[in-house]
């Protein structure tokens, strides 16, 4: 049985984390990332294209992301959708391509960010155990049923936790490792 539901188990959790990778990726660091553009959508004649596919994305430096459009035409709607976004930078162009500069984070927004990290990481940790509960649940169940007895449900309880406990340490490092690079200079 255990067999099984490890496999389950393995899988719900690792799908959270890496759900949390991904909110992550979203929250800015003061660094320039094209992931900050994910989810951002332009009308493209028509259709809500992702701007990655409207435009080739560039990290010239540090702190300046380029998108080169395919047609120049969508500039005004590229731009248009990363102010829309609110996502704390303002595009500017030149007629070929935008320009994103991402200013330096002040400390009281490194310090708002780290708290959106946290937030994102607790809501990860909700996420995990309510995966234990549910597989917790079944066992229980199962063992009313007399599927299994209860030795053999406490021990599943037991390795049902540590694989919790396991993923829990895994948030944990993804998170000290967002909040160490937010509030790096």
């Amino acid at each position: 049985m255990w067999n099984k539901m490890k496999n389950s188990v393995n899988a719900s959790m690792e799908k959270t984390i890496d759900s949390l990778k991904h909110q992550l990726t979203r929250i800015r660091t003061g660094r320039a990332s094209d992931s900050v553009l994910d989810g951002i959508t332009v009308d493209y004649y028509g259709m809500s294209s992702p701007i990655k596919q409207v435009g080739q994305v560039s990290i010239p430096e540090a702190r300046l992301l380029q998108i080169q459009p395919y047609d120049k035409t969508m500039i005004p709607a590229i731009e248009k959708s990363i102010l829309a976004a609110n996502i704390g930078v303002t595009p500017s162009n030149d007629g070929n391509l935008i320009r994103v500069p991402f200013p330096a984070l002040t400390e009281e927004k490194r310090k708002q960010q780290v708290k959106e990290v946290k937030k994102v990481a607790e809501e990860a940790k909700v996420a995990v155990r309510n995966v234990r509960r549910d597989q917790n649940e079944l066992v229980k169940k199962a063992e009313k049923d007399k599927t299994i007895s209860e030795d053999e449900s406490k021990k599943v309880q037991k390795e049902i936790q540590d694989v919790t406990d396991k993923y829990i340490k895994i948030i944990d490092e993804v998170i000290k490792l967002k909040e160490q690079e937010i509030m790096t200079i």
